[in-house]
């Protein structure tokens, strides 16, 4: 039996309180961990490598042309009477709290509009080629026995962006976007929040070329969550730069690539390491 919208949103709301005080407490792990890194590495790293943005330049183009329409009618239309909401709570910030509550709202629509349409295929293309170009070969778990007609394929392409998209995730979002009335705090404890969960979605590809389990993703995200965090919030603050904000999803989308080449290198330098232990105690 499915939950009701209101039902859904006070779970939301009692969600948040308790995940609040969590991402309190991870803050300093998130700081120490470097994740807040991998994003500007990705800035860096795909506008040193031609063959990358050239790839992806129409949907970059997109993603600009879709930013810039959304963000002006937003503001038009919502950012004076947002001015006069926050006036209540933020006094004279509020006009610096109605921007951040307005580009908060266009990136949400922002990012419906873009994955749904262009933005998924180009991150996992981008995805993908990092890993080549770091030498790493990326093979995906695929799910044995199940044939899929040309009907059921084109449904799961128009999808799959979508799923991404939960009225859970969603509510999420909506529901903390008034910690941004609070000056600082608010917005600091915002991209903390929404981070921690926008941070493992990033290596979903991962996950799936390394055939984890839901359980085993948890554990593994459990382990890093302090990073996850870092990286999420990192990354949302850069989509929240007007206009060309969106184009970052891309450019996390390769830090989180040269993240996980990382973890992946890591893990086969600990599996030699152990094989060569085996070996020196197998002669002894």
């Amino acid at each position: 039996m499915a939950s009701s919208p209101s039902t859904t949103t006070t779970r939301i709301v009692a969600t948040l309180e308790r995940e609040a005080l969590e991402i309190l407490t991870v803050s300093r792990d998130a700081v120490l961990s470097g994740g807040w890194w991998y994003p500007l590495q990705g800035v860096w790293y795909l506008l040193s490598h031609a063959s990358l943005y050239r790839a992806i330049f129409p949907v970059i183009l997109k993603i600009l042309l879709t930013a810039l329409g959304i963000t002006a009618a937003l503001f038009t239309f919502t950012y004076l009477p947002q001015v006069a909401f926050c006036a209540l709570f933020s006094g004279p910030f509020a006009f610096a709290t109605a921007a951040l509550l307005v580009l908060g709202e266009a990136y949400a629509v922002i990012m419906f509009v873009s994955k749904a349409f262009f933005l998924g295929r180009a991150q996992d293309q981008l995805f993908n080629a990092v890993f080549r170009q770091q030498g790493i070969n990326l093979v995906y778990v695929e799910q044995k026995g199940k044939s899929r007609s040309f009907a059921q394929t084109l449904f799961k392409g128009v999808s799959k962006p979508l799923q991404r998209f939960s009225r859970e995730g969603l509510l999420r979002y909506v529901v903390s976007l008034p910690l941004n009335l609070v000056p600082m705090v608010g917005t600091v404890l915002f991209l903390l929040y929404n981070g921690a969960k926008a941070g493992p979605t990033f290596h979903a590809r991962y996950f799936q070329a390394k055939g984890m389990t839901p359980a085993a993703r948890q554990v593994f995200v459990d382990k890093r969550k302090g990073a996850y965090t870092a990286f999420g919030a990192a990354t949302l603050g850069l989509n929240l730069v007007p206009v060309v904000g969106p184009v970052f999803m891309l450019s996390s989308t390769v830090g989180a690539a040269l993240w996980a080449c990382e973890l992946e290198k890591k893990e086969k330098d600990r599996e030699s390491s152990l094989s060569g232990k085996r070996v020196v105690v197998a002669a002894e």
